[in-house]
């Protein structure tokens, strides 16, 4: 119940998904039992026009397995399937009042024979603090097997609003040198909540084609309503530019979707709200710079379409 992210498909055309509750698992929020969460497939029919079959891959248990998965799952060549869990892990006490510890990323492996069992596996628990917090689904493999992703909040702990453990991070988790060893972490980015950076990502990153990493946050920037930015990386660290701020004026506020690219190297996304708070929901397109505008000075976010939607916000 309460699929919070999109779909993933392999090429038979299987899908995979995430529901936020439901399963086997034994969570319980204000004393009704709600399930832990789930990953599930979805497998097209054998006939044409028959039914599509769904099959529970995974129950969340809460504890240290993690539960409240968030946000899409990332499908690697291998059919390995990759996703965040916003709460549980079984590191950190404080970042939430109903919901143990501060989340997980995790993989699933499928099985070697057909009709097998998938195995779950906790590539790392996040501790909160100066670590990062409730991270987003939406996540992106290198080359290399590296995983980049977002937390909504932790990082900065001096960086507390509405009781959150700061204001977020960008981070990626290096695969282990060895069979069956740790998985390493690394933060990228700590965000602020300043004038001159954002605050809460609430979705993954996006590679684009010069292999920078791009993504949003619902808060801080120029405008103190979120922000479309970058990551770039140097020789030991990785450097964020903000590429624009938004002011909830006519571009709209407060994006919570990623990033999606075209062949011309526009950006698109979505605010939550739009025009003034007049409509609620922006589609935007943010062309490229020109060669003699450096990258930080793009110079206009254009609506394309609004439409009125209730804005949300996660429950942490």
């Amino acid at each position: 119940m309460n699929p919070w992210g999109g779909l993933v498909i392999d090429s038979a055309g299987n899908l995979y998904g995430t529901t936020a509750y439901g399963g086997t698992g034994g969570c319980i929020l204000l004393g009704i039992l709600y399930g832990c969460g789930t990953v599930y497939e979805v497998s097209p029919p054998q006939q044409k026009g028959g039914q599509w079959t769904e099959a529970i891959l995974y129950s969340f248990q809460s504890g240290n397995d993690g539960y409240f998965p968030w946000g899409n799952l990332t499908l690697d060549k291998s059919g390995n399937l990759y996703g965040a869990t916003q709460f549980g892990g079984g590191k950190g006490t404080q970042c939430n009042p109903y919901y143990q510890y501060c989340g997980t990323v995790f993989k699933m492996s499928p099985p070697k024979q057909k009709g097998g069992v998938w195995t779950e596996q906790v590539l790392h628990s996040f501790a909160g603090g100066t670590d990062g917090a409730n991270p987003n689904g939406g996540l992106v493999l290198d080359s290399k097997g590296i995983i980049y992703g977002t937390t909504y909040s932790g990082g900065n702990s001096g960086c507390k609003q509405d009781g959150s453990l700061g204001c977020g991070t960008a981070f990626e988790l290096r695969p282990p040198t060895t069979k069956g060893g740790t998985w390493g972490e690394k933060g990228l980015h700590r965000f602020d909540r300043t004038n001159s950076d954002g605050g809460n990502p609430m979705a993954g990153l996006t590679f684009g084609a010069d292999r920078k990493l791009y993504g949003t946050t619902i808060d801080g920037g120029p405008g103190s309503y979120g922000t479309v930015f970058c990551l770039s990386k140097k020789v030991n660290s990785w450097a964020e530019t903000v590429l624009y701020g938004f002011d909830d004026g006519a571009d709209g506020a407060g994006p919570e979707a990623g990033l999606t690219f075209d062949s011309h190297g526009n950006v698109y996304g979505t605010t939550s709200i739009a025009t003034n708070r007049s409509s609620q929901g922006n589609v935007f397109m943010m062309p490229p710079p020109p060669g003699t505008v450096k990258p930080g000075l793009l110079a206009w976010s254009t609506p394309l379409r609004g439409r009125r939607t209730a804005p949300t916000r996660r429950p942490v």
